[in-house]
């Protein structure tokens, strides 16, 4: 049966957990003769052990982080019942089922190695297997061992540490300097409810939000947390922000027109770029629409001109206040998602 803890712990976000998988034993199997009025010489019955519960990852698309297996470090399948007489085979042992959200890395923590990436919902992988049963004394009859009293005993499980790493899967990753605006943007387009306040670093972890354009077409919209200089070294918790971006397809970037610590906006979008290529130089070839945020503010419009010419990229206008823009921020991510889409398909054709 999958494992669930209560609800409030659910509700953290963790992306990194390791954990101990033991998988059930073999039952035992059993050493008996039938004993039947009338039946003289019954001869062996002993049946088989069952085997052991294994250990399984599942993707589950409603989950969104590892917040689930939280406390829980151990995890043990039930082993297998023993045989019975009369040719029964015991039971065999219930699997644990771990769900995880899909993006799961799934490693061997002591070899480093990749069992599975967990990329859809439904995808599963066998972590420890259960042990095999033992074979009662009926397997070991013969013709010239008519009455065999051995059995086997059941065969122990198999016994792993794994690490679980979430890399979330998203369509869209909206990225920027803290305070650009992108938690308030996706909480405009989307369901989600980030935190959203009027000072940096408010947001501390990523956060998912369904955009629902037509009842045929939707994507998932990434916010993730404001990144610094020197995130591609770990500076502001930047490597666990930055890996959230590689399974993205299409990069939003958001530019405040009027930082609140005085820096330069151009500067700032030069500096992300530059995090992205140190980080993973594919990250930097990753498709992106440039936006300035806040469109309501008096430098929106300057700093916009003054992207368009150093970065000789198209730069949009947007505000989550007001609103300005966003339809238009909607349809153009519609539709470079749809171009990927056919690229894809083009390749792999």
């Amino acid at each position: 049966m999958p494992h669930m803890l209560p609800f409030g712990i659910t509700n953290m976000f963790v992306d990194r957990v390791s954990i101990l998988c033991r998988a059930g034993d073999g039952g035992n199997g059993c050493s008996s003769f039938r004993r039947e009025a009338h039946v003289p010489r019954g001869g062996p019955d002993g049946g088989d052990g069952g085997n052991g519960g294994n250990i399984i990852i599942q993707a589950d698309r409603n989950l969104g982080s590892l917040g689930n297996i939280v406390g829980h470090r151990h995890w043990k399948a039930e082993r297998g019942q023993h045989g019975f007489g009369s040719l029964k085979t015991g039971r065999g042992g219930e699997d644990e089922i771990i769900l995880v959200p899909p993006g799961t890395l799934v490693k061997d923590t002591k070899h480093e190695n990749l069992l599975k990436d967990m990329q859809q919902h439904g995808d599963s992988v066998v972590i420890a297997k259960g042990g095999w049963g033992g074979r009662g004394n009926k397997r070991f009859a013969s013709s010239t061992n008519r009455a065999p009293r051995e059995c086997e005993l059941g065969h122990p499980g198999e016994e792993r540490e794994v690490t679980l790493e979430l890399k979330l899967i998203a369509d869209v990753g909206l990225v920027g300097k803290p305070n650009a605006g992108k938690s308030t943007l996706l909480s405009r387009m989307s369901r989600a409810t980030p935190e959203i306040a009027d000072y940096p670093f408010t947001t501390k972890y990523p956060n998912l939000g369904l955009v629902q354009v037509t009842l045929d077409v939707e994507y998932v919209l990434a916010d993730i947390p404001g990144l610094i200089e020197g995130a591609h070294l770990g500076a502001g918790l930047g490597h666990e922000f930055l890996k959230h971006i590689e399974r993205t397809r299409l990069i939003v970037h958001m530019v405040e027109p009027s930082p609140t610590d005085n820096s330069d906006p151009l500067s700032n979008y030069d500096q992300i770029r530059e995090e992205l290529e140190k980080y993973n130089p594919v990250l930097a070839r990753r498709p992106e629409i440039l936006c300035v945020t806040k469109a309501e503010l008096p430098d929106a419009e300057t700093c916009a001109e003054l992207l368009r010419e150093t970065s000789g990229k198209d730069v949009h206008l947007i505000s989550a206040v007001t609103g300005q823009g966003i339809p238009q921020l909607n349809q153009m991510i519609v539709a470079r998602l749809a171009e990927l889409e056919d690229d894809v398909s083009a390749i792999t054709s």
